[in-house]
């Protein structure tokens, strides 16, 4: 088995913990790989979601030896053992606390902003990465859990080698993998799309959680829905913050959806804005099987038609303004729409888009187009010049300097999402206030 992303393994772990439902929880994703994999299981199993931060600490002259780890809340373990055959002093042992401490409390801070951390206490500790290696970061994770006062402690991934799983269940009540290769070399090689999370998706993955986990029954503002799409139903989240100036589809790319991070992170952004966002899937999961439909602009670009008829008929929003945002294929696939005759589509923003899929239609495109691309995405903006070319329609090209095709280094994604947000608020916002 092979995941597609770390959303894809968060799935397919989340079904065998379902048996968790209904216990006392806090689900802990180990920043940053391991919380798009967390974000998925509190959601299936409805509990809460935090990051828990652990710092190793090295032996002073052998740093990757570890001597014992810290976490928040004064937590602080020792291995004596170690210290004594390595012959380190308190002395030391305090300055390289001290030196961790401050780094946790960094990244703590960074991750979680303002919010307390989550009480363990009395409670079952869900521990979750994106694979083990080793097992030491996921060894200390449990340990401090446990320190915290975590009466339970459940250790979860994707993806260990068996050495590692049977090592670590002298730490965890209870340690789940779905699977354990006997040959293995590295967690990424179990990923089609291993690409670093940012900081940035940390933080949009936790703020979500806890608005989802706050969240009224479907059907009031900011629920699940389901979008009829000929014999198809897509799943999606739509989410109206308020009176909005407008709302935007989002078109995932090659094997995304709509739990996608990074488009979650720029919808947070827009929402802060005072713009509605639908997030859905493109295509069902039979569908996602057959590679020649992540590819085919044609079916693509008319389910986005088809939830843009959708969105049309619920009530109170038949006359938004609609604007979609594409990434990869799926930025062709909102040129495909929007090029449709009648189309009534405000705006269009492509990330790291393939827009010559759309060629053929580029210069039926009527709403103004903002095409962003990395820096470094040096094929992708090839394209994106060339389809300039052929667009008819008020259009820029913004480039991200440093970026790459997933805009994975810091402060791009920031960058992407500022960019949507300044240009669909110029488009979306009624005439009066445009003016």
């Amino acid at each position: 088995m092979s995941f597609l992303d770390r959303s894809d393994a968060g799935r397919r772990l989340a079904q065998r913990m379902l048996h968790l439902r209904g216990e006392d929880v806090v689900v802990l994703g180990l920043p940053r790989g391991g919380v798009p994999v967390a974000a998925e299981v509190a959601r299936a199993l409805r509990a809460p979601l935090d990051v828990i931060v652990v710092r190793k600490l090295g032996v002073p002259v052998q740093p990757e030896l570890g001597m014992g780890a810290i976490g928040e809340g004064g937590v602080r373990i020792i291995n004596p053992e170690v210290v004594a055959i390595a012959r380190v002093t308190d002395a030391e042992i305090a300055a390289v606390e001290r030196r961790e401490r401050a780094e946790l409390e960094r990244r703590a801070r960074r991750f979680r902003g303002e919010r307390p951390r989550t009480p363990l206490t009395g409670r079952t500790a869900v521990i979750i990465d994106d694979g083990i290696a080793t097992g030491s970061t996921a060894r200390a994770a449990c340990q401090v859990a446990t320190a915290q006062g975590a009466v339970r402690v459940v250790l979860a991934v994707p993806v260990a080698p068996p050495s590692a799983c049977t090592s670590l269940a002298a730490d965890a009540d209870e340690v789940i993998c779905l699977e354990t290769p006997g040959h293995f070399l590295a967690i990424g090689e179990w990923y089609q799309d291993f690409s670093q999370t940012s900081d940035a998706e940390v933080v949009s993955l936790l703020r979500r959680a806890a608005e989802e986990l706050g969240r009224p029954a479907p059907g009031s503002r900011g629920s699940e829905v389901v979008i009829t799409a000929g014999t198809v139903r897509l799943a999606g989240e739509l989410a109206i913050p308020g009176t909005a100036a407008g709302i935007v589809l989002f078109a995932h790319g090659s094997g995304s959806g709509r739990h996608s991070p990074r488009n979650r992170f720029v919808a947070d952004v827009l929402a802060t804005a005072g713009l509605g966002t639908l997030l859905f899937d493109l295509l069902t999961t039979e569908e996602e099987r057959d590679r020649a439909n992540v590819f085919d602009i044609g079916l693509l670009a008319g389910r986005l038609d088809a939830a843009t008829r959708w969105l049309r008929e619920q009530p109170g929003l038949a006359g938004a303004r609609i604007g979609y945002f594409g990434a990869s294929t799926g930025a062709a696939a909102a040129l495909w729409a929007a090029a449709e005759p009648g189309s009534e589509v405000a705006a269009v923003v492509s990330r790291g888009g393939r827009p010559d899929l759309a060629g053929p239609r580029l210069a039926q495109v009527r709403a103004p187009t903002l095409l962003i691309v990395g820096g470094l995405d040096d094929a992708v903006l090839r394209m994106n010049r060339e389809a300039q070319e052929h667009l008819r329609c008020e259009n820029h090209l913004a480039v991200v300097p440093g970026a790459g095709h997933l805009f994975e280094e810091p402060g791009t994604l920031e960058r992407v999402a500022g960019l949507a947000r300044d240009w669909f608020t110029r488009y979306l916002a009624p005439a009066p206030a445009r003016a």
